[in-house]
Protein backbone atom coordinates (compact mmCIF):
# COMPACT_ATOMS: atom_id res chain seq x y z
CA UNK A 1 0.00 0.00 0.00
CA UNK A 2 1.40 3.38 -0.82
CA UNK A 3 0.87 5.66 1.78
CA UNK A 4 1.91 8.69 0.07
CA UNK A 5 -0.20 7.93 -2.72
CA UNK A 6 -3.54 7.82 -0.77
CA UNK A 7 -2.76 11.03 1.08
CA UNK A 8 -2.28 12.67 -2.58
CA UNK A 9 -5.14 11.22 -4.24
CA UNK A 10 -7.59 12.20 -1.33
CA UNK A 11 -6.00 15.81 -1.41
CA UNK A 12 -6.29 15.73 -5.38
CA UNK A 13 -9.80 15.02 -5.88
CA UNK A 14 -12.12 17.75 -7.04
CA UNK A 15 -14.25 17.61 -4.10
CA UNK A 16 -11.68 19.01 -1.80
CA UNK A 17 -9.93 21.24 -3.90
CA UNK A 18 -13.64 23.04 -4.78
CA UNK A 19 -13.73 23.17 -1.09
CA UNK A 20 -10.89 24.33 -0.82
CA UNK A 21 -11.90 26.98 -3.78
CA UNK A 22 -14.61 28.20 -1.78
CA UNK A 23 -12.77 29.14 1.14
CA UNK A 24 -10.24 31.01 -0.94
CA UNK A 25 -13.10 33.13 -2.88
CA UNK A 26 -14.22 33.95 0.75
CA UNK A 27 -11.31 35.18 2.37
CA UNK A 28 -10.27 36.94 -1.23
CA UNK A 29 -13.86 38.87 -0.39
CA UNK A 30 -14.93 37.53 -3.88
CA UNK A 31 -18.67 38.05 -4.54
CA UNK A 32 -18.88 33.83 -5.68
CA UNK A 33 -22.34 32.78 -4.04
CA UNK A 34 -23.97 29.63 -4.89
CA UNK A 35 -28.11 30.76 -5.15
CA UNK A 36 -30.65 30.34 -2.55
CA UNK A 37 -32.59 27.93 -4.60
CA UNK A 38 -29.77 25.83 -5.08
CA UNK A 39 -28.68 25.60 -2.09
CA UNK A 40 -32.06 24.57 -0.91
CA UNK A 41 -32.28 22.03 -3.03
CA UNK A 42 -29.18 20.64 -3.09
CA UNK A 43 -28.38 18.88 0.97
CA UNK A 44 -32.36 17.13 -0.13
CA UNK A 45 -31.10 15.84 -3.37
CA UNK A 46 -27.85 14.37 -1.85
CA UNK A 47 -29.87 12.79 1.09
CA UNK A 48 -32.39 11.40 -1.53
CA UNK A 49 -29.34 9.92 -3.31
CA UNK A 50 -27.73 8.18 -0.37
CA UNK A 51 -31.02 6.78 0.78
CA UNK A 52 -32.09 5.25 -2.67
CA UNK A 53 -28.87 3.35 -2.69
CA UNK A 54 -29.11 2.15 1.17
CA UNK A 55 -32.93 0.71 0.12
CA UNK A 56 -31.60 -0.97 -3.09
CA UNK A 57 -28.41 -2.40 -0.84
CA UNK A 58 -31.02 -3.58 1.77
CA UNK A 59 -33.00 -5.34 -0.42
CA UNK A 60 -30.23 -7.26 -1.69
CA UNK A 61 -28.83 -7.77 1.71
CA UNK A 62 -31.38 -8.30 3.62
CA UNK A 63 -32.15 -6.80 7.30
CA UNK A 64 -30.23 -9.82 9.59
CA UNK A 65 -26.97 -8.23 8.14
CA UNK A 66 -28.30 -4.77 9.81
CA UNK A 67 -28.88 -5.40 13.23
CA UNK A 68 -25.74 -6.31 14.95
CA UNK A 69 -23.98 -2.91 12.94
CA UNK A 70 -26.99 -0.89 13.88
CA UNK A 71 -26.69 -1.93 17.51
CA UNK A 72 -23.12 -1.16 17.78
CA UNK A 73 -23.50 2.02 16.00
CA UNK A 74 -26.41 3.23 18.22
CA UNK A 75 -24.15 2.30 21.27
CA UNK A 76 -20.79 4.10 20.71
CA UNK A 77 -23.03 6.91 19.73
CA UNK A 78 -24.66 6.87 23.02
CA UNK A 79 -21.43 6.25 24.61
CA UNK A 80 -19.64 9.23 22.83
CA UNK A 81 -21.74 11.72 23.69
CA UNK A 82 -22.08 11.13 27.18
CA UNK A 83 -18.19 11.31 26.97
CA UNK A 84 -18.29 14.49 25.36
CA UNK A 85 -20.15 16.19 27.50
CA UNK A 86 -17.84 15.11 30.72
CA UNK A 87 -14.84 16.19 28.47
CA UNK A 88 -16.69 19.98 27.40
CA UNK A 89 -18.07 20.13 31.33
CA UNK A 90 -15.00 18.46 33.50
CA UNK A 91 -11.99 19.68 31.21
CA UNK A 92 -13.50 22.67 29.16
CA UNK A 93 -15.58 24.70 32.46
CA UNK A 94 -18.28 25.13 29.76
CA UNK A 95 -21.41 25.58 31.03
CA UNK A 96 -24.37 22.93 31.27
CA UNK A 97 -26.11 24.07 27.97
CA UNK A 98 -23.07 24.34 26.36
CA UNK A 99 -21.29 21.20 27.03
CA UNK A 100 -24.78 19.29 26.41
CA UNK A 101 -25.54 21.04 22.75
CA UNK A 102 -21.84 20.73 22.04
CA UNK A 103 -21.69 17.54 23.24
CA UNK A 104 -25.25 16.48 20.85
CA UNK A 105 -23.67 18.21 17.53
CA UNK A 106 -20.99 15.95 17.59
CA UNK A 107 -22.52 12.76 18.79
CA UNK A 108 -24.66 13.22 15.46
CA UNK A 109 -23.67 12.66 12.67
CA UNK A 110 -22.76 14.94 9.44
CA UNK A 111 -24.63 13.57 6.05
CA UNK A 112 -22.04 15.70 3.96
CA UNK A 113 -19.19 14.21 5.57
CA UNK A 114 -20.84 10.64 4.33
CA UNK A 115 -21.44 12.37 1.00
CA UNK A 116 -17.94 13.04 0.77
CA UNK A 117 -16.78 9.54 2.08
CA UNK A 118 -18.94 7.94 -0.27
CA UNK A 119 -17.34 9.86 -3.46
CA UNK A 120 -13.96 9.43 -1.64
CA UNK A 121 -14.49 5.40 -1.45
CA UNK A 122 -15.56 5.49 -5.09
CA UNK A 123 -12.09 6.97 -6.19
CA UNK A 124 -10.09 4.87 -4.06
CA UNK A 125 -11.97 1.52 -5.61
CA UNK A 126 -13.66 0.50 -2.33
CA UNK A 127 -17.53 -0.76 -2.19
CA UNK A 128 -19.28 -0.35 1.04
CA UNK A 129 -22.28 -1.58 2.95
CA UNK A 130 -25.38 -0.43 1.45
CA UNK A 131 -27.03 -0.09 5.20
CA UNK A 132 -24.46 2.29 6.29
CA UNK A 133 -27.49 5.23 4.91
CA UNK A 134 -29.61 3.31 7.15
CA UNK A 135 -26.89 3.59 9.82
CA UNK A 136 -27.06 7.69 9.14
CA UNK A 137 -30.46 7.99 9.41
CA UNK A 138 -30.80 6.10 13.10
CA UNK A 139 -27.91 8.10 14.25
CA UNK A 140 -28.64 11.46 13.23
CA UNK A 141 -31.44 12.13 16.27
CA UNK A 142 -29.74 9.40 19.01
CA UNK A 143 -27.36 12.01 20.66
CA UNK A 144 -29.61 15.11 19.95
CA UNK A 145 -33.27 13.54 22.27
CA UNK A 146 -30.28 12.18 24.59
CA UNK A 147 -28.76 15.21 25.03
CA UNK A 148 -32.19 17.34 25.16
CA UNK A 149 -33.67 14.76 27.52
CA UNK A 150 -30.70 15.24 29.77
CA UNK A 151 -30.57 18.98 29.88
CA UNK A 152 -34.20 18.59 31.14
CA UNK A 153 -33.59 15.65 33.61
CA UNK A 154 -30.49 18.00 35.17
CA UNK A 155 -31.98 21.25 35.51
CA UNK A 156 -35.41 19.75 37.06
CA UNK A 157 -33.49 17.73 39.06
CA UNK A 158 -31.23 20.70 40.71
CA UNK A 159 -34.50 22.78 40.83
CA UNK A 160 -36.04 20.02 43.16
CA UNK A 161 -32.81 20.31 45.00
CA UNK A 162 -31.82 24.33 45.43
CA UNK A 163 -34.48 26.87 45.10
CA UNK A 164 -31.55 28.82 44.25
CA UNK A 165 -30.84 26.69 41.41
CA UNK A 166 -32.25 29.17 38.66
CA UNK A 167 -29.84 31.82 40.04
CA UNK A 168 -26.55 29.81 39.52
CA UNK A 169 -27.81 28.61 35.85
CA UNK A 170 -28.73 32.33 35.00
CA UNK A 171 -25.10 33.12 36.13
CA UNK A 172 -23.95 30.21 33.70
CA UNK A 173 -25.89 31.98 30.96
CA UNK A 174 -24.40 35.26 31.64
CA UNK A 175 -20.79 33.15 30.01
CA UNK A 176 -22.23 32.87 27.01
CA UNK A 177 -23.61 36.12 24.39
CA UNK A 178 -27.17 37.07 25.47
CA UNK A 179 -28.64 38.06 22.05
CA UNK A 180 -32.54 37.60 21.52
CA UNK A 181 -31.46 34.43 19.82
CA UNK A 182 -30.49 32.94 22.89
CA UNK A 183 -31.67 34.54 25.96
CA UNK A 184 -34.92 33.15 26.82
CA UNK A 185 -36.99 32.09 29.91
CA UNK A 186 -35.57 28.67 31.91
CA UNK A 187 -39.26 27.70 31.89
CA UNK A 188 -38.96 27.46 27.78
CA UNK A 189 -35.56 25.26 28.15
CA UNK A 190 -37.48 22.65 29.78
CA UNK A 191 -40.46 20.54 30.34
CA UNK A 192 -43.03 18.18 28.29
CA UNK A 193 -44.11 20.41 24.98
CA UNK A 194 -39.77 20.94 24.90
CA UNK A 195 -39.32 17.25 24.71
CA UNK A 196 -42.59 17.03 21.85
CA UNK A 197 -41.00 19.74 20.24
CA UNK A 198 -37.38 18.22 19.72
CA UNK A 199 -38.87 15.15 18.65
CA UNK A 200 -41.10 16.70 16.19
CA UNK A 201 -37.92 18.76 14.72
CA UNK A 202 -35.35 15.74 15.08
CA UNK A 203 -37.72 12.62 13.74
CA UNK A 204 -39.79 14.63 11.31
CA UNK A 205 -37.61 16.67 10.27
CA UNK A 206 -37.15 17.48 6.57
CA UNK A 207 -33.71 15.36 6.46
CA UNK A 208 -34.71 12.29 8.39
CA UNK A 209 -37.81 12.27 6.24
CA UNK A 210 -36.03 12.52 2.93
CA UNK A 211 -33.53 9.83 4.03
CA UNK A 212 -36.13 7.20 5.67
CA UNK A 213 -38.39 7.88 2.56
CA UNK A 214 -35.74 7.29 0.27
CA UNK A 215 -34.52 4.51 2.16
CA UNK A 216 -38.07 2.76 1.73
CA UNK A 217 -38.59 3.89 -1.85
CA UNK A 218 -35.41 2.32 -3.01
CA UNK A 219 -36.13 -1.08 -1.22
CA UNK A 220 -39.74 -1.31 -3.00
CA UNK A 221 -38.46 -0.45 -6.40
CA UNK A 222 -34.96 -2.76 -6.41
CA UNK A 223 -32.90 -2.16 -9.25
CA UNK A 224 -35.33 -2.72 -12.47
CA UNK A 225 -37.05 0.21 -10.81
CA UNK A 226 -34.16 2.38 -10.06
CA UNK A 227 -33.26 2.11 -13.60
CA UNK A 228 -35.70 4.54 -14.99
CA UNK A 229 -34.14 7.16 -12.59
CA UNK A 230 -30.25 6.53 -12.56
CA UNK A 231 -29.46 9.29 -14.74
CA UNK A 232 -30.75 12.16 -12.05
CA UNK A 233 -30.08 9.66 -8.71
CA UNK A 234 -26.44 8.35 -9.43
CA UNK A 235 -24.72 10.36 -12.35
CA UNK A 236 -25.40 13.56 -11.46
CA UNK A 237 -24.67 12.60 -7.47
CA UNK A 238 -20.54 13.86 -7.71
CA UNK A 239 -21.66 17.18 -9.43
CA UNK A 240 -24.09 17.94 -7.35
CA UNK A 241 -21.53 17.31 -4.26
CA UNK A 242 -18.74 19.03 -6.08
CA UNK A 243 -21.67 22.52 -6.34
CA UNK A 244 -22.16 21.68 -2.82
CA UNK A 245 -18.52 21.76 -1.17
CA UNK A 246 -17.69 24.86 -3.03
CA UNK A 247 -20.70 26.35 -0.95
CA UNK A 248 -19.78 24.56 2.36
CA UNK A 249 -16.10 26.25 1.30
CA UNK A 250 -17.96 29.34 1.75
CA UNK A 251 -19.60 28.79 4.43
CA UNK A 252 -16.10 27.99 6.13
CA UNK A 253 -14.36 30.56 5.25
CA UNK A 254 -16.72 32.51 7.04
CA UNK A 255 -16.25 30.89 10.08
CA UNK A 256 -12.54 31.37 10.02
CA UNK A 257 -12.88 34.35 11.97
CA UNK A 258 -15.22 32.62 14.48
CA UNK A 259 -12.55 30.39 15.04
CA UNK A 260 -9.77 32.40 17.01
CA UNK A 261 -13.09 33.40 19.05
CA UNK A 262 -13.50 29.82 20.11
CA UNK A 263 -11.15 29.73 22.14
CA UNK A 264 -8.05 27.10 22.28
CA UNK A 265 -9.93 24.19 23.97
CA UNK A 266 -12.62 23.96 21.93
CA UNK A 267 -10.12 23.81 19.08
CA UNK A 268 -8.45 20.73 20.46
CA UNK A 269 -11.73 19.23 21.04
CA UNK A 270 -12.38 19.87 17.41
CA UNK A 271 -10.01 17.89 16.12
CA UNK A 272 -8.63 15.17 19.11
CA UNK A 273 -12.11 14.05 19.61
CA UNK A 274 -13.16 13.13 15.96
CA UNK A 275 -9.82 11.64 15.61
CA UNK A 276 -10.45 9.47 18.50
CA UNK A 277 -13.87 8.79 17.89
CA UNK A 278 -12.87 8.07 14.41
CA UNK A 279 -9.94 5.21 15.14
CA UNK A 280 -12.63 3.77 17.54
CA UNK A 281 -14.97 3.60 14.84
CA UNK A 282 -12.77 2.33 12.56
CA UNK A 283 -11.30 -0.46 14.98
CA UNK A 284 -14.94 -1.88 15.72
CA UNK A 285 -16.48 -2.09 12.86
CA UNK A 286 -13.86 -3.99 11.58
CA UNK A 287 -13.86 -6.32 14.38
CA UNK A 288 -17.31 -7.07 13.86
CA UNK A 289 -16.85 -7.74 9.94
CA UNK A 290 -17.70 -4.71 8.19
CA UNK A 291 -15.72 -4.27 4.93
CA UNK A 292 -12.65 -1.71 4.27
CA UNK A 293 -15.08 0.90 3.05
CA UNK A 294 -17.88 0.47 5.22
CA UNK A 295 -14.92 0.26 8.37
CA UNK A 296 -14.03 3.83 6.46
CA UNK A 297 -18.12 4.87 6.58
CA UNK A 298 -18.94 3.98 9.94
CA UNK A 299 -15.81 5.46 11.31
CA UNK A 300 -16.43 8.82 9.65
CA UNK A 301 -19.67 9.04 10.87
CA UNK A 302 -18.69 8.82 14.61
CA UNK A 303 -15.84 11.61 13.30
CA UNK A 304 -18.24 13.72 12.27
CA UNK A 305 -20.74 16.95 13.72
CA UNK A 306 -23.53 17.87 12.32
CA UNK A 307 -23.63 21.09 11.38
CA UNK A 308 -27.26 21.08 9.23
CA UNK A 309 -29.52 19.12 11.46
CA UNK A 310 -28.29 19.64 15.11
CA UNK A 311 -28.57 23.70 14.96
CA UNK A 312 -31.92 23.68 13.75
CA UNK A 313 -33.02 21.58 16.53
CA UNK A 314 -30.38 22.67 18.79
CA UNK A 315 -31.59 26.32 18.78
CA UNK A 316 -35.18 25.16 19.55
CA UNK A 317 -34.40 22.70 22.36
CA UNK A 318 -31.70 24.75 24.17
CA UNK A 319 -31.68 27.97 23.71
CA UNK A 320 -29.73 28.89 26.34
CA UNK A 321 -26.51 26.77 24.33
CA UNK A 322 -24.26 29.39 22.43
CA UNK A 323 -24.85 28.31 18.59
CA UNK A 324 -21.77 30.14 17.94
CA UNK A 325 -19.78 27.31 19.49
CA UNK A 326 -21.34 24.33 17.88
CA UNK A 327 -21.52 25.33 14.78
CA UNK A 328 -18.32 27.12 14.04
CA UNK A 329 -16.57 24.22 15.46
CA UNK A 330 -18.21 21.66 13.48
CA UNK A 331 -18.29 23.60 10.54
CA UNK A 332 -14.89 25.63 10.80
CA UNK A 333 -12.66 23.30 12.41
CA UNK A 334 -13.78 19.60 12.24
CA UNK A 335 -15.35 19.30 8.60
CA UNK A 336 -12.16 20.83 6.92
CA UNK A 337 -10.34 18.39 9.00
CA UNK A 338 -11.93 15.08 8.74
CA UNK A 339 -11.88 15.47 4.93
CA UNK A 340 -8.49 16.57 4.24
CA UNK A 341 -6.75 14.54 7.09
CA UNK A 342 -8.80 12.43 8.69
CA UNK A 343 -10.42 10.45 6.08
CA UNK A 344 -7.95 9.29 4.23
CA UNK A 345 -5.96 8.57 7.71
CA UNK A 346 -8.95 6.81 8.54
CA UNK A 347 -9.19 4.49 4.73
CA UNK A 348 -4.74 3.47 6.00
CA UNK A 349 -5.98 2.11 9.00
CA UNK A 350 -8.93 0.29 7.78
CA UNK A 351 -6.65 -0.94 4.78
CA UNK A 352 -4.17 -2.39 7.67
CA UNK A 353 -6.29 -3.97 9.89
CA UNK A 354 -8.31 -5.70 6.86
CA UNK A 355 -5.26 -6.32 5.55
CA UNK A 356 -2.08 -6.13 7.79
CA UNK A 357 0.02 -7.81 5.15
CA UNK A 358 -0.50 -4.94 2.45
CA UNK A 359 1.73 -3.01 4.62
CA UNK A 360 5.19 -3.28 5.84
CA UNK A 361 6.44 -0.38 7.63
CA UNK A 362 10.06 -1.53 7.95
CA UNK A 363 9.90 -1.63 4.29
CA UNK A 364 8.50 1.10 3.43
CA UNK A 365 10.82 3.53 5.27
CA UNK A 366 13.25 1.35 4.32
CA UNK A 367 12.78 1.97 0.53
CA UNK A 368 12.85 5.71 1.32
CA UNK A 369 16.22 6.00 3.08
CA UNK A 370 18.20 4.48 0.24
Amino acid sequence: MDVIAIIQSSLLTPLILFFILGIVATRIKSDLKIPDAISEFLPIYLLAVIGLHGGLEMRKMGFDNMIIPILVAVGLSIAMTMNHYQILKRLGKFNVFDSYAIAAAYGSVGATSFSVGLSFLKTQNQPSEGFMAVILAVLEPVSLILCVFLVNMSITKNQKKSKHYETKILEDVKQVPNDDSIAVEIGEVHGEASMKQVLQNTIAGKAIVILLGAIIIGYVIGESGFQSIKLGFEDLFFPALVIFLIEMGIITGQKLDDVKKAGKFLILFSVAVPTFNGIIGVVVSTYIGLSIGGSVLLGLLFASASFIAAPSVLRTAIRKANPGLYITSALGITFPFNMIVLLPAMFILSTILHNPATFDLNSYFGEGLK
